[in-house]
């Protein structure tokens, strides 16, 4: 990580934990009905692939859609410590001086750079915002996601097939009660568009494409619970948009399609603590919400006869499945066993490298010697299949360390 990178991290922690320490004083010192937490964890963990390679920016995570072909990024499998899994919150509650809810909220970040950061140990924000109400306006889980369906792994990502976004939002929760509830949200749109083929037109070489986001994406969720489990239905209404030049004088065109979701998740309670995790999502122009593969937005022609017509712009459609089980030997021992797919129906004009499928595997055997304490291992396997057929697949073993806080103030 550069030097202006970690000076900034540096600054950054240390405002959020003086902000941390201010708030608990105040909350210790005004009135009983405050309250406040601090937690996380220090995780280290010791990465091994066998065999196979990921883009380095991603050795720290098991991403199937980022496995490199034809040795591209070398022949062997690399080992990686990271402690980018590492967590720190805050989180608590406090009065408005009305009768009707106190205004609670949760910051959170971890230390695993994506986007321009990604391979950087670097700050994350993964949770900030704010609720009152009915009302909460910041950032944190998608409605279009079910949370409740991430299985007892220690992989950083998880499998690929389930929808999972943390995402800038304003929600709004007009029905809820201890067994339901149901909630609308607008959210941040972040379009995913593929050019497939389109520079290899006459004419359309130096092609430029980029994203256009005019109008939020809308997002709702409803779910029922019981001491069975629960089953939560998401969906997602979107539109996906685009611009295009062919060349950098001439002016933006833009164009759209509509994106649209459904999500059914699961989790059924079985034994004492043992869960099964079931999650089947289908949608077109959703795979910004994917937890890994995909893309929103390709071009669609007709050019069997060699000349290119009719091109258009298609909103990808996309399935995705998670199955997973978690089970307990004993209250110190635990594994988790699963399989996750996300796969997508590529349009006629995507290049032949284009992503079409991932699948994802994993098993694990985690224990739990003291309070806060968890050691363990991890098996995955991976692999990734492209337009043409082509298909390259990836071992992975993991070992944890994890050391967990918490303190109520």
């Amino acid at each position: 990580m550069d030097t202006v990178k970690l000076l900034t991290s540096k600054r950054f922690l240390a405002a959020a934990v003086s902000a941390a320490l201010l708030a608990s004083a105040a909350a210790r010192g005004e009135d009983a009905d405050r309250n406040f937490e601090i937690y996380g964890f220090a995780q280290a963990d010791y990465i091994q692939d066998i065999g196979g390679r990921l883009d380095p920016d991603w050795d720290d995570a098991f991403r199937p859609s980022k496995i490199c072909f034809d040795n591209a990024c070398g022949e062997d499998g690399q080992a990686s410590i990271s402690v980018k899994q590492s967590r720190f919150g805050v989180k608590g509650t406090m009065p408005t001086g009305s009768s009707t809810a106190p205004l609670s909220f949760k910051f959170e970040f971890d230390l695993f750079g994506t986007g321009v950061d990604a391979g950087q140990t670097t700050m994350r924000l993964r949770h900030f915002y704010g609720e009152w109400g009915q009302i909460l306006a910041g950032q944190t889980h998608s409605l279009f996601m079910d949370i409740d369906v991430f299985p007892n792994t220690i992989d950083y990502w998880g499998p690929s097939g389930m929808v999972f976004y943390r995402n800038v939002q304003i929600r709004w929760t007009p029905y809820k009660t201890d067994q339901n509830h149901f909630a609308i949200a607008i959210e941040r749109p972040s379009n995913d568009i593929d050019p497939g083929s389109l520079r290899t037109i006459e004419g359309l070489e130096d092609v430029d494409v980029r994203n256009d986001e005019e109008v939020p994406d809308l997002t709702a969720q409803f779910r029922h619970e019981g001491d069975w489990g629960h089953v939560l239905v998401g969906g997602i209404l979107r539109k996906v948009g685009y611009e295009l030049r062919v060349d950098p004088t001439d002016n933006w065109t833009q164009g759209s399609e509509v994106g649209w979701g459904v999500n059914v998740g699961t989790v059924f309670n079985v034994l004492e603590k043992d869960a099964v995790r079931l999650q089947v999502v289908y949608g077109e122009g959703i795979a910004s919400y994917m937890n890994d593969g995909g893309m929103d937005l390709a071009p669609s022609a007709n050019w069997n006869t060699g000349v290119v017509t009719d091109l258009e712009a298609e909103a990808v459609p996309l399935t995705g499945v998670l199955a997973y089980y978690d089970h307990w030997w004993s209250d110190r021992w635990s594994s988790s066993l699963g399989y996750s797919y996300t796969e997508v129906d590529n349009t006629n004009f995507q290049d032949p490298g284009a992503f079409q499928r991932i699948d994802y595997a994993s098993g694990n055997l985690l224990y739990y010697p003291a309070d806060n304490l968890m050691v363990g291992g991890e098996l995955m396997w991976g692999e990734r299949e492209n337009n043409d057929g082509a298909s390259e697949d990836n071992v992975r073993f993991q070992f944890s360390v994890k050391y967990s806080f918490s303190t109520k103030l």
